[in-house]
């Protein structure tokens, strides 16, 4: 388990801010419908609700204790999502930061209701043969908390029903590398069927990769 890499400063804060805005420079989040989260020691720190990236400032993320249940300090609201955030973090501790947004493409196989299967192999840096598909519920209800920690059990991305995509990552840069390779996946995935149809890796095939992907992109320490 690695550990906890953060505190809470106003540098942190501002690399949340520029993660955001980094998300939607990249094109995998439009608006302000993406959110993030750090773990800080026994709290986390989030983006607040409906403040545009370009004009949120360090000061305006709201801080929650991890053991509480959704009392907040700051001076605006934390994202509306906060509740699968905090369950997210609580439920893997080797991970700290969680980052959420709407991915055209991921979004896309979402409403269809269809999870990603192992259409090629980098699919196991999520953990298994397939990206998971999350039930749908209402946007920050307890409920999804609930369906997106369960379906994320053994995983480190799902896909979110008529909905979007959230991942974790043992970093917050670990976090967005996650997110647009699910991305890229996705987009591969949807293109595949346009031309033909995908070829899909066996078990065998995928737990091959999963023991030679297992540090992958981690620094050893």
């Amino acid at each position: 388990m690695l550990k906890t890499p953060y505190t809470d400063t106003p540098e942190l804060r501002q690399a949340i801010i520029d993660t955001c805005i980094d998300m939607n420079r990249r094109g995998i989040n439009q608006g302000t419908s993406g959110n993030i989260s750090v773990r800080v020691g026994d709290r986390m720190v989030i983006t607040p609700s409906g403040i545009p990236y370009d004009r949120m400032t360090p000061d305006m993320l709201a801080s929650l204790p991890l053991a509480g249940q959704g009392e907040w300090d700051g001076p605006c609201k934390p994202s509306t999502e906060w509740q699968f955030h905090l369950a997210l973090l609580k439920a893997k501790p080797d991970m700290h930061a969680v980052v959420h947004a709407h991915p055209v493409n991921c979004t896309a196989l979402a409403i269809n209701r269809e999870e990603i299967p192992a259409c090629h192999y980098m699919i196991a840096i999520f953990g298994g043969n397939r990206v998971p598909l999350a039930d749908y519920s209402l946007f920050g209800s307890n409920s999804l908390a609930d369906d997106v920690t369960s379906t994320m059990e053994g995983y480190s991305g799902c896909l979110m029903a008529n909905h979007g995509a959230v991942v974790v990552g043992e970093t917050l840069e670990k976090g967005l590398w996650r997110l647009e390779e699910l991305e890229v996946l996705a987009k591969a995935y949807i293109l595949s069927r346009t031309i033909g149809t995908p070829h899909i890796l066996s078990d065998a095939e995928i737990n091959e990769v999963l023991g030679a992907v297992k540090n992958y992109g981690m620094k050893s320490e």
